[in-house]
C-alpha cells in the first residue's frame, strides 16, 4: 500500500504491493531458524534473525504506508465497515485457535488420562498410574506445578487492570481528552510489559526448579502450549498498544476517527478473556 495511491470514489483500493510477499518470505525464515533451533541444527538463530531483520523493516513499513493513507483522508465509511468485519472475522480465527488447544485440554484430562488409568490391573503396562490430575502420563517425569495464587493470580489482576485502563483511554479519545487517551494507554502498555516480566520469571521458575519443562508428559506440553501462544499474543498486544501510544502522541485519531485504537482495544480484552479461561482450567482446576 502507498500513499501516493489514487483513492476511488466509492472505495480506496491501494496499489499493489511486495510487503505482503516479503512478509510472508521473512517468516518462512525465521520459522525454519525456530525448527533448526529446538532441534540443536547449528546455524538456526541465524535463520531467525534473517528472517526479524525484515520482518521489522517490512511492518514498519508497511504499518507507516497504512498510517500515512488514513491520515491522508483516503479511507471512509465503506473502508472503515471493511476494516471492523476484518477485525472481527480476525479474532473469530483466534477464538477458534484457542478452542482447539483447550478442547486438547479437555480431552486429555477428562477422556485419555481416566482411560489409561481404567486398564485392568492383569493387562496395563502402566500398573499403579491413577487417573490423577494434573499428570506427566504413565512413564512421565516427575513435577511439580505451578500455584495458582502466586504467580498466575497476580497476572491476572495485571490484566484485568490493563483492560480497565485501555478502555479509561478510549473513553478520553471519544471525549476528545488527549491527556486522559495518553495516560490510560501508558498504563496499559506498562501493565502489559509487567505480565510478560512475570511470566518469564515463572517459565523459568518451572523449568528450573518444579521439574516442569516440555518433556513434562501431556501437561507440561499442554501448560507451555497454551500460556506459552497467550503470551505470545500479550507480547504482540504490548507492540501494537505501543504503535497507537506512539500516534496518539503525533495526534492522530480523532472522536471520530480511530478504528485502528478500537481494533486494538478488541484484541486486548479478546486476550484479557483468554487469560481468565487459562487461569481457571489450567490454574486453578
Amino acid at each position: 500500500m502507498t500513499a501516493t495511491a489514487k483513492a476511488s470514489p466509492r472505495y480506496y483500493v491501494p496499489h499493489p504491493s511486495p510487503y505482503p510477499s516479503l512478509l510472508s518470505l521473512a517468516l518462512l525464515v525465521m520459522g525454519t531458524g525456530v525448527a533448526l533451533s529446538l532441534n540443536a541444527v547449528r546455524g538456526g538463530p541465524w535463520f531467525v534473525l534473517a528472517g526479524a531483520v525484515p520482518l521489522l523493516y517490512v511492518l514498519a513499513r508497511w504499518f507507516g504506508a497504512v498510517i500515512a493513507e488514513s491520515e491522508g483522508g483516503l479511507y471512509h465509511g465503506w473502508e472503515d465497515r471493511t476494516f471492523r468485519l476484518g477485525m472481527v472475522w480476525f479474532i473469530a480465527s483466534e477464538v477458534a485457535l484457542f478452542a482447539t488447544f483447550f478442547g486438547v485440554l479437555f480431552y486429555e484430562r477428562n477422556i485419555a488420562v481416566p482411560w489409561l488409568a481404567s486398564f485392568s490391573p492383569r493387562f496395563t503396562p502402566w500398573p499403579g498410574f491413577a487417573a490423577a490430575w494434573p499428570t506427566s502420563g504413565p512413564a512421565g517425569q516427575a513435577f511439580s506445578p505451578v500455584q495458582a495464587f502466586g504467580i498466575p493470580a497476580i497476572n491476572t489482576l495485571l490484566l484485568l487492570s490493563s483492560g480497565a485502563t485501555v478502555t479509561w483511554a478510549h473513553w478520553g479519545l471519544r471525549r476528545d481528552n488527549r491527556r486522559q487517551l495518553i495516560l490510560g494507554l501508558v498504563l496499559t502498555v506498562l501493565l502489559g510489559a509487567v505480565f510478560l516480566a512475570l511470566q518469564g520469571y515463572e517459565f523459568h521458575h518451572a523449568y528450573a526448579e518444579l521439574g516442569l519443562t516440555l518433556g513434562s508428559g501431556v501437561y507440561g506440553a499442554t501448560f507451555f502450549m497454551l500460556t506459552g501462544l497467550h503470551g505470545l499474543h500479550v507480547t504482540l498486544g504490548v507492540v501494537m498498544l505501543a504503535v497507537i501510544l506512539a500516534r496518539c502522541l503525533k495526534g492522530h485519531f480523532r472522536p471520530d476517527h480511530h478504528f485502528a485504537f478500537e481494533a486494538v482495544s478488541w484484541y486486548w480484552h479478546f486476550v484479557d478473556v483468554v487469560w481468565l479461561l487459562l487461569f481457571v482450567f489450567v490454574y486453578w482446576l
